[in-house]
């Protein structure tokens, strides 16, 4: 286990789910003054450590004993949820002895989301009930994509396209903001068949990303909400790797990897340095 925040160095970890990379900050006691300047710092990829995002470990003030996931996107901005983050998260609590058993509840700005890992490291989120919200679009330079708006906890346009690889997620999509006021993932999807889609994701305040937890979940609602069905499951095919996705009445299920590549010390000058 991680020694407390200190006054010399901050320890790290650094870890993917699915290629979607994140820093994770031990800080139980919420010692840590992470501005929105500190997190762009982290997620640098040259003069940071670099990531997609950043999860800061706090004790949830709402549910004594657990523990909550403090999500910042790349850019500073603060995010409700993230489905790949909160398994790193959880293999986190694990592993490092922070709960007892397999299963345990995750707080997040969405809301508890209970947590299930296996023997082999896989990790399992019930992500809640996914909700199609209505139609809008999404543009990428003079190219118009139909798409269905879906809540999961966050904000995602779904949008099928028959090819994935000629679409230059390098710039933003653009889209209704009377729809999507506090901004949107974007999720372009190919469906190979009734239970395998493949997809490719730019994500609010990141970009374009290896993968997205609750994009897929988004994903996977869409597909069947356009061919009539409110429940089933797919494998998701991103670039960083393969999810299980199960839709249910109530609530879904995302199932996939959680892998740690790194531990180490923030030196302290650099974090101060950060700041603003």
């Amino acid at each position: 286990m991680w020694p407390r925040v200190g006054t010399v160095h901050i320890p790290f970890v650094k870890g993917h789910g699915t290629e979607n990379d994140f820093v994770l900050l031990p800080d139980p006691d919420a010692a840590l003054d992470l501005t929105p300047a500190r997190v762009r710092a982290l997620c640098d990829r040259r003069g940071g450590l670099g990531a997609d995002g950043v999860l800061r470990v706090v004790r949830d003030r709402e549910h004594p004993g657990a523990w909550f996931m403090d999500y910042r996107n790349a850019d500073g901005s603060v995010a409700e949820m993230c489905g790949n983050g909160v398994r790193v998260f959880a293999r986190y609590l694990l592993d490092d002895g922070l709960v007892e058993g397999r299963e345990f509840p995750v707080g997040t700005r969405a809301g508890v989301r209970d947590v299930r890992i296996d023997e082999h490291g896989e990790v399992t989120v019930d992500m809640g009930k996914a909700a199609v919200f209505g139609e809008s679009e999404a543009v990428l330079g003079d190219r118009r994509f139909p798409g269905v708006a879906v809540d999961v906890g966050n904000p995602h346009l779904v949008c099928r396209v028959e090819r994935l690889d000629d679409l230059d997620l390098t710039v933003a999509p653009e889209f209704d903001r009377a729809v999507f006021p506090d901004g949107v993932n974007v999720e372009f999807v190919v469906v190979e068949a009734p239970d395998r889609i493949r997809m490719r994701v730019h994500e609010r305040g990141v970009g374009e990303t290896r993968s997205c937890g609750t994009g897929t979940v988004a994903a996977v609602t869409g597909v069947l909400h356009a061919s009539g069905h409110q429940t089933g499951a797919a494998d998701v095919d991103i670039p960083g790797g393969r999810v299980r996705v199960v839709i249910g009445d109530d609530t879904c299920t995302l199932t996939g990897p959680a892998v740690f590549v790194a531990r180490g010390e923030i030196e302290r000058s650099w974090w101060e340095s950060a700041a603003e």
